[in-house]
């Protein structure tokens, strides 16, 4: 089989699916641009087939799509508007998929949404592909009946992260880190000031040997304070020297519809401290058992989140920590791939 994605911002785990993809099928990505804010470094290998955007106009697009001669295309979301024209010709011919990661909040713009989409949408899309079931619910909304709605879109490089819980858990069992970890951009909306705060203040009532660690860049100004540390950007393959170092993981967003970062954290045995936003909470933190979860831009909630993990023994941060390995196992590549089958042979049987 052909696939097309048709895609904006690449990601690290979205490139590893498609590599698993490409064993035994032909794959072909047309992309944006880099965000110059989270410049990653992406090692396509041989299979994949990548094409810039920006190196064709329309004609040359439809021109590049029909050479390829997908059996499947597939379109994050529908912010692209040459995208959304040039799968309209496919529409019924070969399956066409949407992705989406909002979660339904009922606002006006959402609204707005369901009454355009057979205008947008359903007219383009056979099928929409969700990472979770509060996307879901916003799918069949927009129209999409129920089996057309796919679960499980967004999965992390589960390899990589086995491979690291592998690697260091036995060295945490021994001597658990004392470290906070937070992955993601200084936005305002990541919650990050929030998570500061709460540490300092934390720090400030409490003697303890627990640091803060931080990895990202944004519009935010890091928080200077002894026992926080910033990393600044890094590409994702540096990040598992960083795990090795730090025990549990934190993500105090404000707004978040799933987050990757949650499994990739869970697949290499972190607990986990979420807000309420997180998206992927619903798939990988049940609370007290692998972690906990918080109001989001809840200053002492988030203390108090902090406070119940310095009061663990290691032993139990340890088991903590194996509960998101375990739990973290069940969105992977073979059943992303078995979707995209799935998706083709009932289209077939038609």
């Amino acid at each position: 089989m052909t696939y097309l994605f048709l895609y904006t911002e690449l990601a690290d785990y979205f490139i590893s699916c498609c590599k698993a993809l490409s064993v035994q099928n032909e794959v072909h990505i047309i992309r944006w641009p880099v965000n110059k804010e989270a410049p990653f470094q992406f090692d396509f290998g041989q299979a994949l087939k990548v094409y810039n955007k920006s190196d064709y106009d329309f004609a040359g697009l439809t021109q590049l799509i029909q050479k390829i001669k997908p059996d499947v295309i597939i379109c994050s979301g529908w912010i692209d508007k040459d995208y959304l024209k040039q799968v309209k010709p496919y529409f019924k011919k070969i399956p066409t998929v949407i992705t989406l990661d909002t979660k339904w909040r009922g606002t006006v713009k959402q609204l707005t949404a369901t009454l355009l989409s057979r205008a947008y949408l359903t007219n383009r899309f056979s099928h929409i592909w969700v990472p979770g079931k509060q996307q879901a619910r916003y799918a069949s909304k927009l129209g999409f009946k129920k089996n057309n709605i796919l679960l499980d879109f967004y999965c992390c490089d589960l390899k990589k992260f086995n491979a690291a819980y592998l690697q260091q858990f036995e060295k945490k069992k021994t001597n658990f880190p004392q470290k906070f970890i937070y992955v993601g951009r200084y936005y305002d909306f990541k919650g990050i000031e929030e998570l500061w705060e709460a540490f300092v203040q934390l720090s400030d009532e409490q003697n303890h040997e627990w640091e803060l660690w931080c990895v990202g860049t944004g519009s935010v100004k890091p928080r200077i304070h002894p026992k926080i540390k910033h990393f600044g950007f890094i590409q994702p393959d540096d990040l598992i020297s960083i795990m090795e170092q730090t025990g549990v993981f934190i993500l105090p967003s404000r707004f978040e519809p799933w987050a990757v970062v949650v499994q990739e954290f869970a697949a290499a045995g972190f607990p986990l401290l979420l807000s309420q936003e997180v998206g992927a909470s619903e798939a990988f933190l049940e609370s007290g058992k692998n972690g906990y979860s918080f109001r989001k831009e809840n200053v002492n909630e988030l203390k108090n989140n902090l406070k119940k993990v310095l009061s663990l023994e290691q032993q139990e941060l340890v088991k903590m920590g194996e509960y998101s390995h375990l739990l973290a196992q069940k969105i992977n590549p073979e059943n992303w791939i078995n979707t995209l089958k799935k998706i083709t042979n009932e289209f077939n049987r038609k």
